[in-house]
């Protein structure tokens, strides 16, 4: 367990790193479907160039990326999707299960790369995590799944809880089982949920009104690129009503979040790069297995518990990756 003191946040894109880049004559052009908006690919966009370098490959001189950004707009992805088609770039690297299935959509040819919050087998995006088939492999950290392991994070932190609500993102099409899944934790623990789905910035405010009328003692935030898009805003409403909360990337804890638990971004970033690179250089989707995302990171902003007035008990300290004091 790493202890460190956090002097300073750093947050944002800097706006060049998602500029197209020039296409040369030859070169091999990858084309970067993303969910969320441009200021939302920071780090994980120097990570994924890390993963390409690791195999040679470096844009502006043997590869070039193409991006497009669907500003958190499910509607906007097969479109976005058809015009790289257009465009006839070598691979589709898509940000979550859902840009991937609109790339899968568009193309049969291309080969799409994707990197996953949920199963997708379930989704459909694949036929089997080792034999994937067809066009379309990628990296899942299954970071929906965990929410029952989240809720249960929270249930040792406030063992007396029994109102607990849950944050997801309306338009999900995984929005059925997700609901599914934490409603099951809920129940082996005794406890009720309140599921809230939400899909602009004042529906998050709504949503924490909410949970305030109902009384919730605790909150679960589902993986989306909306909040992470929206995570200052997030932390900020769960501070305000003094409202436990436990989150799936630490980013969010870093922010002033109680507690994250997820996968690390940044390496499965990494992780995606190297088969995109892989690819480039001849291997095929349909032989590269669904490659699980390894590196899972419990953190615990310890000066935030002591702000709510709760006392992190000293099994839950020992199971953490990583705490801010």
């Amino acid at each position: 367990m790493q202890r460190r003191v956090f002097i300073s946040v750093l947050g944002g894109a800097i706006a060049w790193a998602a500029r197209p880049t020039p296409a040369q004559p030859g070169i091999p052009v990858i084309g970067f479907l993303n969910l969320g908006a441009t200021e939302q690919v920071g780090n994980g966009l120097a990570a994924f160039r890390n993963g390409l370098s690791e195999l040679g490959l470096v844009e502006g001189r043997n590869v070039a990326l193409e991006y497009r950004f669907a500003d958190n707009r499910y509607d906007r992805l097969p479109e976005l999707a058809a015009d790289l088609v257009r465009h006839q770039v070598a691979v589709i690297v898509a940000s979550n299960i859902s840009t991937g299935l609109a790339a899968k959509a568009a193309t049969s040819t291309i080969p799409v790369v994707f990197f996953g919050g949920t199963d997708p087998v379930q989704a459909g995006l694949v036929a089997s995590l080792n034999r994937p088939g067809g066009n379309v492999t990628g990296i899942s950290s299954m970071n929906v799944e965990p929410g029952a392991k989240r809720l249960g994070l929270l249930h040792e932190l406030l063992p007396a809880a029994r109102r607990f609500g849950a944050l997801v993102r309306s338009g999900s099409p995984l929005l059925h089982d997700i609901k599914a899944e934490i409603e099951a934790a809920a129940a082996t623990i005794g406890a009720a949920v309140e599921i809230l789905p939400v899909g602009t910035k004042d529906e998050i405010d709504t949503a924490f009104m909410q949970l305030a009328q109902k009384g919730a003692e605790a909150l679960v935030v589902i993986p989306s690129p909306l909040f992470s898009n929206r995570r200052v805003q997030i932390v900020t409403l769960a501070a305000s009503q003094k409202l436990p909360a436990i989150y799936f990337a630490r980013d969010f804890a870093e922010a002033g979040g109680l507690m994250s638990y997820g996968s690390n971004g940044l390496d499965a970033y990494r992780q995606l790069g190297i088969y995109v690179g892989r690819i480039l250089k001849g291997e095929k989707p349909a032989e590269l297995p669904v490659m699980q995302a390894a590196r899972f990171e419990f953190v615990i902003n310890l000066q935030t518990a002591k702000t709510l007035g709760i006392k992190v008990p000293p099994t839950l300290l020992a199971l953490s990756d990583d705490v801010i004091e």
